[in-house]
């Protein structure tokens, strides 16, 4: 694979030159990097590039750790265009040669994106004082070549932060809560207590995270007592979620409630497990896609 993305970069680099070559990177004084999120649940890293777009590298809130990077240009690829990724040295470190990371390709009027792996790539190849370069023929013009590079100048500090903002990032993710299914001890309010680990992670995630919408709280009992005092049970179960979310700064407009009593078994009432497993509520979580 690398052999053959060396003899690629070998042609296309002086076929780069003899064409006519669009260069977008900053130069040093332009050159700046920022997070723009820093939170437990996302982590962004950006840096602008004059005339073309930016540069945005992403992680989130995950059980493994993830990194996703975008090229987000101005203009989208008006057809699907094929790129060679490479680290360049930048012109204040004569000498130093290019090497490839990766083959690409754009989509029609998407922005450029890179596989994880080459993502971490750019980030070391940057931190080493590198400048990650992209290299196609414009979609509209084949004879018209285009190199969009990131500079390293100013890159450093801001990296760091960056990394420390991941060593932050939650353990679970939005879709690791956004259905949860919490059981309750035997004629009462009070959680199991491996469900108030999960109701935590909920909690602790709704707090930061403002772009969720609204919590739907659904509570149900066993078939042990009336109907009426069932029902009674699950409303006050949904509403002693409901006062845990309130006591812990989450709107109450965010949040919507309903007890169904014995109604809708996902179990039958024969033991005490199967018994546990229909004590539940069930909290579902939107955000917008």
């Amino acid at each position: 694979m690398w052999r053959k993305l060396l003899l690629l970069s070998s042609l296309l680099m002086p076929a780069m030159a003899s064409a006519e070559l669009r260069h977008y990177v900053a130069n040093l004084d332009e050159s700046q990097w920022r997070l723009s999120a820093a939170s437990p649940i996302m982590c962004r890293l950006e840096h602008d590039i004059p005339a073309y777009g930016k540069a945005v590298f992403t992680s989130q809130a995950s059980k493994e750790l993830n990194l996703a990077f975008s090229l987000d240009m101005w203009s989208k690829p008006d057809a699907a265009t094929s790129a060679t990724l490479m680290s360049r040295a930048p012109a204040w470190r004569p000498g130093v040669n290019s090497h490839p990371i990766t083959e690409l390709r754009y989509q029609k009027y998407f922005s450029g994106e890179v596989p994880k792996k080459a993502a971490w790539s750019m980030l070391t190849e940057l931190e080493r004082g590198m400048e990650p370069t992209f290299y196609y023929a414009d979609w509209y013009n084949n004879e018209s070549k285009v190199a969009v590079g990131l500079s390293s100048a100013n890159f450093k500090r801001k990296y760091n932060e960056f990394k420390a903002c991941l060593a932050n990032l939650l353990p679970y993710s939005f879709e690791d809560i956004s259905f949860t299914v919490l059981n309750f001890e035997s004629g009462g309010s009070e959680l199991s207590r491996f469900s108030k680990q999960q109701l935590s992670r909920i909690q602790e995630y709704l707090s930061y995270d403002p772009e969720v919408q609204l919590v739907l709280i659904d509570a149900y009992t066993d078939s042990y007592g009336g109907r009426t005092v069932n029902k009674k049970v699950s409303d006050q179960r949904a509403d002693s979620i409901k006062s845990y979310f309130l006591e812990k700064g989450i709107p109450d407009d965010r949040i919507m409630t309903m007890g169904h009593g014995e109604s809708r078994h996902v179990a039958s009432n024969d033991s005490v497990d199967e018994r546990a497993r229909n004590r539940r509520v069930v909290i579902r979580i939107s955000k917008p896609m």
